[in-house]
C-alpha cells in the first residue's frame, strides 16, 4: 500500500502544471494509486483513512503555492501559513479518500469491468462535487494536466472536462486491474487509444468558422506591494496605456484586453485618471476591457455593496457595458459566514466583494465577450453561462501576482484553456504578471506572454457563434452524471459479496 501512496503524491506533483516538470501521462497515477490503496485496504475504513492519506499528500505537493498570498500578502505570520495548503488538501483528501472508499468495495462486489466503469462515473461526479459544494474548487481537474497535448482534450468538446476525466481516470483504474482482470485491461486500452483518436480526428476536422477580429493583451506586470497605493495609479494608468499604443503601433487591434483590476481606483468616479483612461479609447478608436473596483451607494436600509468588475469601453471612451465577478474567492475577496466565523480576508485588496448580477454579455460592435474574472475560469459552468448570454469571445482577465513564479498560474491556465474547448470558443486571457495568452476552441495556444514582464500581445482571434455538444446539453449531461454516479454508488453499498472473493485482488 505505501507503494500506491508514493504512485498518488509522486503522479500529481509531475502530471499537474508546474514551472519545473510536467509530464501529462503521470496524473493518470493519481486514480491508479487510489484505486490500489482502496483494493488493498481490508475494510472500507482503512480504505478511506489511507486514500485520504494519499489524496492529501499528492494534493498539498500541488498547492503549496497558496502560502504565498496568505504569508506575504496576508496578515498571518509564517507559522500559521505554512500549513495551509495542508489544511485546504486534507479537506480534498476526504474526496479522494470516498474514492478509495468506493473503489474498496467495488472490488469486492462487481466485475473488473463493471469497477472500471463505476470509477470513470464516480471519479467524474467526484470533480463535479469538488466544484460545486462548499463554494467549490475544481483546481485539480484530471484533464486539466493534459492540456499540454490538445488533442488529448479535445473530448471535452463533447462530455466537458469532468467526463473526460472520468474517462482518463476509468484508464488508470483499469491498469490496477489488469492482473486480475483481462476485460478491464481490453477496456482500459480501448478508452487510452480512442481519445487520442478522437482527439487527432476533432483537430483535423476543425475550420475556422467565426468572423476575425484582432485582440491586444496588456500585461502590465505592476508590484502587487504597490497596486493600491494612491500616488502609483497614475502611474499605473501610465504603464497601461503605453503598452497599449505598443499594441496599436504593431497592429490595430479591434479590441484591448487589460488585466483584472488594472484600474486601482474608483473608475466610475469623476476623475483625472478616468479620463485618462477615456481618453485613450476615443484618441485611438479602440474597445477597452478593464479590471477595476466599483460599488453601489448605499440606500438604506440596504448597505452599499462593492464589486469587482470589468468594464468596456467603447471607441468613444464611453462604458459601452460591464461585468461583475459572480463566484468570489473564499477568504479572499470575502468571508463565508462571516457574521459568525471570528475570521478576516486572507489578503488585503479594496474591501468586501459582493457576487455579481449579471444578465447579458458586454458587447461592442460585433464583439460579445464571455468575461470570467481570475479564477472563474475554472469553472465550467460559468463558461456556459457565458455563452448562453450570447458571448462569442471568452475573455479571462486575471492577477496572478498573489501567487509568486509558482505552481499556480500554470495549474490557472491550464484550466481556463479547458473552458475554450468546451464551449467552441476562442480564449483570450489577459494577466497582470502573466500567463497571457490566446488560444483557439480547440485549446491550441497562438500566442503567450512570460512570467512577471511586461507584455503588449497581439493576435487574431475568431468570434464564434456555434455550440459544442457539450454546451447543447450541458444541463441534461449534469443530471446524468450526478443520476450514474448516485446509481453507481448504490449498487457498490448494497450488492453482496461475490461468491468467492478474490483474495489477492491485485495479483
Amino acid at each position: 500500500m505505501p507503494v500506491f501512496i508514493i504512485l498518488c503524491a509522486l503522479g500529481a506533483w509531475s502530471g499537474f502544471a508546474n514551472p519545473y516538470f510536467q509530464f501529462p501521462p503521470t496524473a493518470l497515477l493519481l486514480p491508479l494509486g487510489l484505486a490500489g490503496v482502496g483494493m488493498l485496504a481490508e475494510t472500507p475504513r482503512r480504505a478511506l483513512k489511507m486514500g485520504w492519506l494519499a489524496g492529501t499528500l499528492a494534493a498539498t505537493g500541488c498547492l503549496y503555492w497558496i502560502y504565498i498570498p496568505v504569508q506575504h500578502y496576508g496578515n498571518l505570520p509564517w507559522y500559521l501559513a505554512l500549513p495551509c495548503p495542508a489544511l485546504l488538501a486534507s479537506a480534498l483528501g476526504v474526496y479522494y479518500g470516498l474514492f478509495a472508499l468506493c473503489m474498496q468495495r467495488a472490488a469486492r462486489r462487481l466485475s473488473g469491468l463493471s469497477t472500471v466503469l463505476a470509477a470513470g462515473v464516480l471519479w467524474a461526479g467526484m470533480e463535479w462535487c469538488v466544484g460545486h459544494l462548499l463554494t467549490g474548487f475544481p483546481w485539480l481537474t484530471l484533464s486539466a494536466a493534459f492540456t499540454p497535448w490538445p488533442w488529448a482534450v479535445q473530448g471535452a468538446a463533447f462530455i466537458g472536462a469532468y467526463g473526460l476525466s472520468g474517462i482518463l481516470a476509468a484508464v488508470g483504474v483499469g491498469l490496477v486491474l489488469t492482473p486480475s482482470s483481462r476485460a478491464a485491461l481490453v477496456l482500459a486500452l480501448l478508452l487510452a487509444g480512442g481519445v487520442p483518436l478522437y482527439g487527432w480526428h476533432a483537430l483535423e476536422q476543425a475550420a475556422p468558422g467565426g468572423a476575425p477580429v484582432t485582440v491586444g493583451l496588456i500585461q502590465g506586470d505592476i508590484d502587487q506591494s504597490l497596486k493600491w497605493d494612491p500616488e502609483y495609479q497614475a502611474a499605473t494608468v501610465e504603464r497601461y496605456t503605453g503598452l497599449s499604443s505598443t499594441a496599436i503601433t504593431g497592429a490595430k487591434p479591434d479590441l484591448l484586453v487589460w488585466p483584472e483590476t488594472a484600474l486601482p481606483f474608483y473608475f466610475q468616479e469623476p476623475s483625472p485618471l478616468r479620463d485618462r483612461v477615456a481618453a485613450f479609447a476615443r484618441e485611438h478608436k479602440t474597445p477597452i476591457l478593464a479590471g477595476a473596483p466599483a460599488y453601489t451607494p448605499a440606500t438604506p436600509p440596504a448597505k452599499p455593496e462593492l464589486f469587482n468588475r470589468a468594464y468596456l469601453l467603447a471607441p468613444s471612451g464611453e462604458v459601452a457595458g460591464f461585468y461583475d465577478k459572480e463566484h468570489l474567492v473564499p477568504f479572499g475577496e470575502y468571508v463565508p459566514l462571516g457574521q459568525w466565523l471570528p475570521l478576516g480576508k486572507l489578503v488585503e485588496s479594496v474591501g468586501d466583494f459582493s457576487r455579481g448580477r449579471n444578465q447579458r454579455a458586454p458587447a461592442v460592435g460585433n464583439i460579445a465577450l464571455g468575461v470570467l474574472v481570475c479564477y472563474e475560469g475554472i469553472f465550467p459552468e460559468l463558461a456556459q453561462k457565458r455563452v448562453e448570454e450570447g458571448a462569442n469571445l471568452l475573455v479571462n482577465i486575471s492577477n496572478d501576482a498573489w501567487f509568486g513564479d509558482s505552481s499556480a498560474p500554470w495549474q490557472h491556465l491550464q484550466l481556463s484553456l479547458l473552458r475554450a474547448v468546451e464551449q467552441g470558443r476562442w480564449l483570450a486571457r489577459a494577466t497582470n504578471t502573466g500567463i497571457s495568452l490566446l488560444a483557439d476552441p480547440q485549446g491550441r495556444i497562438t500566442a503567450r506572454s512570460g512570467l512577471f514582464t511586461e507584455a503588449a500581445l497581439t493576435g487574431q482571434a475568431r468570434l464564434e457563434t456555434g455550440a459544442t455538444f457539450f454546451h447543447q446539453t450541458f444541463h441534461i449531461q449534469t443530471w446524468a452524471l450526478l443520476g450514474a454516479a448516485g446509481f453507481a454508488v448504490l449498487t457498490i453499498l448494497f450488492r453482496p459479496l461475490k461468491a468467492a472473493p478474490r483474495r489477492k485482488l491485485l495479483a
